[in-house]
């Protein structure tokens, strides 16, 4: 049931721009208002719940990425959102409320999920220094892109030659 309650959540967020109402949420998801608050007690708990599952995709992806030691390319490609990511991240973006008691265990979770992306990074790149570069400029990518300043993909490939060490003023190795 949580499953089905997030994926009403976000369809709604997706095509209203805006995180619906508790109500919304429990008839799209065709469960009792009291279902859906057995899950999610609050509208922040089911934000919480929507960036949840996106942290998860996420570490999904970096844990497939290093195994296949492409950590560092797939975080600045996974941090060039596509559009119906973007709006997500937008919609969770203007419902969030950092200092709500009920983002503090989802927050706990996001950064203990950056430690591990950087690690990974670090691990691909042999520097922790490096990787503490590249995860921020994927952050100031997602960043961008929230914002509406910048989507584009145009220089993705030399961006990632040149910070993971491929590129002109960098080591050639790893």
């Amino acid at each position: 049931m949580r499953d089905v309650i997030l994926d009403a959540a976000r369809r709604l967020l997706l095509a209203r721009g805006v995180m619906p109402s508790l109500n919304a949420v429990a008839e799209a998801a065709g469960v009792s208002k009291g279902g859906l608050i057995h899950h999610f007690p609050s509208r922040a708990a089911l934000i919480a719940g929507l960036a949840t599952v996106a942290i998860d995709d996420v570490d999904t992806a970096m844990s497939a990425a290093a195994a296949s030691h492409s950590a560092a390319e797939t975080w600045l490609r996974l941090s060039l959102p596509g559009v119906e990511e973007r709006e997500l991240l937008q919609g969770l973006a203007a419902a969030f409320r950092p200092s709500d008691p009920a983002m503090q265990g989802m927050l706990d979770d996001a950064r203990a999920a950056i430690a591990r992306w950087e690690s990974l990074i670090a691990a691909e790149v042999g520097d922790p220094m490096r990787a503490r570069v590249i995860r921020l400029v994927g952050d100031a990518l997602v960043a961008n892109a929230v914002a509406g300043l910048d989507a584009g993909t145009d220089h993705i490939d030399e961006l990632a030659a040149f910070l993971i060490g491929d590129g002109p003023g960098t080591d050639a190795g790893r």
